[in-house]
């Protein structure tokens, strides 16, 4: 995979669909970018977001002025990406556990 990807940004947009609505709903959260992935934390797996992501792993993503459309996943711990993305966390922000959730961009956007 490739290095890590230095971004300025503090925090992203992620729009997820609600499950029982249908309505976009429009979160800002911490992330960190690894290759041309970002890597989201949830506190708590039961977050509506992340409810939402398991329905529906379609979402939109916004950092600093580029919006793309993204697919979202849960990350168990393969080949040791968890590792890599809670030390990106730690480095940033200086912390690391949550449930850590991959945003992979869509081609084309």
């Amino acid at each position: 995979m490739a290095q890590s990807a230095k971004r300025p940004e503090q925090y992203l947009y992620l729009s997820t669909r609600g499950r029982k609505t249908g309505r976009a709903h429009e979160i800002e959260i911490w992330f960190a970018a690894y290759g041309n992935h970002y890597y989201v934390m949830a506190e708590y797996p039961t977050s509506h977001w992340v409810q939402n992501i398991r329905d529906d792993p379609r979402v939109q993503v916004q950092v600093g002025a580029d919006t793309f459309n993204a697919r979202a996943r849960i990350l168990s711990n393969e080949a040791g990406l968890l590792a890599v993305v809670q030390d990106l966390f730690k480095q940033k922000y200086g912390w690391g556990e949550g449930l850590p959730i991959e945003l992979i961009p869509e081609p084309g956007g």
